[in-house]
């Protein structure tokens, strides 16, 4: 479970600005080693086809891979976002713009 705090104080030194709510830190190790594990699918699947016999169902299965662990990664994000900021975000008064900025967000899925 996320024990994240929505302080602004205990943002990551050089966050946008002083009311900016930071990623949650657990959230941010998860996120970045799901997006490591896609990179190196990603890096496999260059090198793939990059020889002439590359076989079409390995290049599919790492694709796959590289997407579910992107996917993976924005289930990250969001959990982190939802239990951070959207489930503290009337307490801070800043609830219709926590909403509107996740549904923008939420928009390109």
């Amino acid at each position: 479970m996320t024990t994240a705090s929505t302080d602004p104080a205990t943002c990551h030194p050089g966050s946008p600005s002083p009311g900016h709510l930071c990623m949650p830190e657990d959230a941010r190790k998860r996120a970045a080693r799901r997006l490591k594990i896609a990179r190196g699918h990603l890096d496999s699947i260059v090198a793939m086809l990059e020889k002439e016999d590359a076989y079409c169902v390995d290049v599919l299965r790492q694709i796959k891979a590289v997407q579910g662990a992107l996917s993976g990664a924005g289930e990250v994000v969001l959990r982190g976002h939802l239990e951070a900021h959207v489930a503290t975000a009337s307490t801070r008064g800043d609830s219709v713009e926590i909403v509107e900025e996740l549904m923008e967000a939420l928009k390109y899925t």
